[in-house]
């Protein structure tokens, strides 16, 4: 039996990241980083499935709104960003071994 279709909400502030700027992208792909809730994190790392829709939603926009729909391209992975020093999402708790 078919698995049913899975649908997720990513929530990002078009100021700093757009769907016009996924749009622009190689290949129309990127990596969410910088999520800090354990919750969506582990959604994100454990549950999310190539072939997922995507619900891509401008939080900070004048309404909020669903700005588009896109894809999960590849299956999930710990957010590289976090053992990074020179990057705004370091976590100087995370490494490559123990990521958080």
């Amino acid at each position: 039996m078919a698995q049913a279709k899975r649908y997720w909400l990513l929530k990002t502030e078009p100021e700093s990241y757009s769907i016009h700027d996924l749009a622009k992208e190689k290949n129309q792909t990127t990596f969410w980083s910088g999520v800090r809730n354990y919750q969506a994190r582990n959604f994100m790392r454990d549950d999310m499935c190539v072939g997922d829709q995507v619900l891509v939603y401008h939080s900070n926009a004048n309404p909020p709104h669903v700005a588009g729909v896109a894809k999960v391209v590849r299956e999930g992975y710990p957010d590289h960003t976090s053992w990074d020093e020179n990057d705004h999402h370091y976590d100087e708790k995370s490494t490559p071994q123990s990521p958080r």
